[in-house]
């Protein structure tokens, strides 16, 4: 049997792909943080309990440190294993200090790579990109392109593409599959998220400033924004881990339809208050406000959010349209099945543990 391990549970995508591969029956391990053990723990119980799964194997271990920080007996364990390897540990923050950044996504990887490269029966290694590598890119990203761009948006970008470098060198060697999703949101029926991050910075500054007579719209803005629920993440990254024609590609996992900033805008204001946007505020008196500490913390908004309301650029998903031809496998329309993810909001909006802390 094979055994598929991952990193970065109990994260959000991690913890969700574990619970689909969980109802398939497959032996799981995930290398976790011994800080998050509590966490873990929890979220493997209520896992199983939901699946009837067998035992969820967690394995401490730190991918900032050589041998990723394992023990000789659970490196033993995973090197004797035919193994599938996820790689999502990250920091995803927009806002993360370059350093921290630096450490644990392409430091991080270059450990999980050092590891991949001992274990002899690796069936596949598929490692989580973003497909914001492309950095102030604009016109057509391609999914067999990875290009320096002249600057990145923030650190995040940044280290998320010198890690891709690292492991598009893995595929001279082992079987590697690249997932660049798009902004991930949550479920497209249920609306279920464990985080309100990305899209969701809206919702919240909708949510405070909709006492007013008028709601603004943010600068003007003639861009696409890209926005995947993570159902489509999940069914596509899972079919093209066993998929053999997919081994040595990297793909967007991103909304073949997206729609403009300014459309999904109006649907949100409109959701969460019955009007539609007016006016505007301009993008630099928004950026302005958003460099002031309490002003961020008190909209629930990371000022890195609006960089992406004017970046102009569409990414091509020609091969995994070709991938995943006859599976069934689509992206929801972000428009149709905003309601969910409105509702599941304005029913969690007050709970912290879904809000992201603003610096």
């Amino acid at each position: 049997m094979t055994e598929v391990v991952f990193t970065g549970f109990p994260g959000f995508i991690a913890s969700q792909l574990i619970r689909q591969h969980a109802q398939q029956n497959e032996s799981i391990s995930a290398i976790i943080l011994s800080s998050e053990r509590s966490k873990a723990e929890e979220e493997a119980k209520r896992i199983q309990n939901e699946t009837n799964c067998p035992t969820i194997k967690l394995i401490e271990g730190d991918i900032t440190k050589v041998g990723l920080g394992l023990s000789e007996i659970d490196k033993e364990y995973l090197k004797g294993k035919k193994v599938t390897f996820w790689h999502l540990a990250a920091i995803y923050d927009l806002a993360v200090p370059r350093n921290l950044a630096w450490k644990v996504n392409v430091e991080g990887t270059r450990h999980v790579n050092e590891f991949i490269a001992e274990l002899s029966n690796l069936k596949r290694y598929v490692y989580f990109s973003t497909a914001y590598v492309a950095g102030n890119q604009e016109g057509t990203i391609y999914e067999d392109q990875l290009k320096r761009p002249e600057a990145f948006k923030n650190f995040y970008e940044e280290t998320k593409f010198e890690a891709e470098l690292l492991v598009d060198e893995m595929k001279k060697t082992v079987p590697v599959t690249i997932i660049r999703p798009g902004i991930v949101r949550g479920h497209s029926v249920t609306g279920e998220t464990i985080k309100f991050d990305g899209p969701y910075f809206f919702l919240n500054l909708i949510d405070q400033i909709k006492f007013l007579p008028i709601i603004p719209f943010v600068g003007r803005s003639k861009s696409y924004i890209n926005v995947v629920p993570i159902d489509y993440i999940l069914e596509a990254s899972s079919y093209l881990s066993t998929l053999e024609a997919a081994a040595g590609q990297t793909v967007h996992l991103t909304d073949p339809n997206p729609h403009p900033v300014e459309e999904v805008y109006r649907s949100m204001v409109y959701l969460m208050t019955g009007k539609n946007p007016n006016g505007r505020m301009p993008h630099s008196l928004a950026k302005l406000s958003l460099s002031i500490a309490l002003v961020r913390r008190a909209l629930g908004v990371e000022k890195e959010t609006l960089d992406y309301l004017t970046w102009s650029a569409d990414f091509d998903t020609r091969n995994v349209e070709r991938l995943l031809a006859g599976s069934g496998i689509r992206c929801a329309d972000f428009l149709e099945t905003m309601p969910a993810m409105v509702q599941f909001y304005n029913l969690y909006k007050k709970d912290k543990k879904f809000q992201i802390p603003i610096i």
